[in-house]
């Protein structure tokens, strides 16, 4: 509510000027995000429930935005290669003789039988339907009966390249060949992610959760601290949530908190024991749909890959030093993690059901704690504009 002030008659008729409020008008523009977010509405609930909007995203977002594909071990030698699916489009990723990595649609040029399958190590790829053959670089090698079919040239049958890159231990795609490089989608975060050595560490377990809500609804959630005290006591024992900050950025939101320690009079045991100047907890979250989860001993990466309207998968990937790989240490990490997002799961998919709500259309934001839903809104709303 915005305070507007003049001057009206009170109970006494003696015209006494009190303040009254007028609520801020929503915007007709559904996509409209005010720049200021002490004046900014939220997205509407039904860009969390549409058919058609999602339909939008799919093409207007996620068919252009750099998107993690895999990690560098699993094409850490020359002939190693895996397969994926990639917004309905099946990939096949390689690292080359020479070292350098190689990124195709998984589809034969001949009748669209599959390339590759599965994963391992190749010196060729041999489609699986007519035994067409390709090189590491996805050229046609072989096209077995086809003699004498004229005007053909292999050259001109080669696996169909995707845009492919690498960050730190973590292996990125973008299906649409005019994207600008990953470091510009990036920017600040490799700096800011430095000291917490994930291009050091190594994979050590995965989970998949199926979630009953959109996948915006999960971001939203994960953008914001103001759900703390409320939906995770186990995690706000952990942090300070009176210093806790937000940064946005131009496409990426930095969130973090100091680790509170063990405090005097505790009666739960604590995860961090100790409490440093420099020891803080970050949370990265990079447009449109992965995150980075820093703790001073793991990280762990998680991606929200939106599947319906109203169905998402998170999934988890927990990163540690070698050294740590099996440890006590290593298994507690993932089972705190894992509590934190069963609650997160929860509330998101409460909150899914009530987005259908007649009472509920569009909501503002907290000038503290929710800069980095309203960053996420405003970049959104950017990119979908008709």
């Amino acid at each position: 509510m915005r305070p507007y002030r003049m001057g009206v008659s009170g109970p006494s008729g003696g015209g006494v000027p009190y303040n009254v409020s007028i609520p801020m008008p929503m915007p007709l523009n559904p996509l409209q995000i005010d720049r200021d977010i002490s004046r900014a509405w939220s997205l509407p609930a039904s860009f969390y429930t549409d058919a058609g909007v999602f339909a939008v995203e799919k093409d207007k977002i996620f068919a252009r935005a750099w998107q993690v594909a895999g990690h560098r071990d699993q094409v850490a030698s020359p002939g190693d290669f895996f397969t994926l699916e990639l917004q309905g489009e099946p990939l096949l990723l390689v690292r080359g003789a020479a070292g350098q990595l190689h990124g195709f649609y998984n589809v034969c040029r001949h009748r669209a039988g599959p390339a590759a399958e599965g994963c391992g190590s190749r010196k060729l790829f041999r489609c699986s339907y007519h035994g067409w053959t390709y090189g590491l670089d996805g050229t046609l090698i072989s096209a077995p009966e086809f003699e004498n079919v004229q005007e053909f040239d292999r050259s001109h049958f080669a696996l169909k390249p995707v845009r492919v890159e690498e960050w730190s231990n973590l292996v990125f795609v973008n299906l649409d060949p005019d994207a600008a490089p990953l470091a510009e989608a990036l920017r600040e975060l490799p700096k800011q992610a430095e000291r917490f050595g994930f291009g050091g560490m190594k994979l050590f377990e995965r989970r998949v959760y199926d979630m009953k809500c959109n996948w915006k609804t999960y971001v939203d959630n994960y953008l914001e601290g103001y759900h703390l005290p409320s939906v995770h006591p186990g995690l706000n024992r952990e942090l300070d949530y009176n210093a806790y900050t937000v940064e946005p950025y131009a496409r990426h939101v930095r969130q973090f908190s100091p680790i509170r320690g063990a405090q005097a009079g505790d009666t739960t045991p604590r995860r961090y024991q100790e409490t440093k100047e420099d020891l803080t907890t970050d949370y990265f979250w990079i447009f449109p749909n992965w995150m980075l989860n820093c703790y001073p001993d793991n990280v762990s990466l998680n991606i929200v890959v939106p599947l319906e309207p109203e169905r998402s998968l998170a999934i988890f990937e927990w990163y540690l030093p070698k050294a740590d790989l099996g440890s006590a240490a290593a298994k507690a990490a993932v089972e705190f993690s894992d509590q934190i997002q069963i609650e997160d799961a929860g509330i998101c998919e409460t909150v899914q059901k009530n987005l259908h709500s007649r009472s509920y259309q569009r909501g503002r934001f907290s000038v503290k704690q929710e800069k980095g839903v309203h960053a996420f809104h405003r970049m959104y709303a950017e990119i979908m504009q008709p």
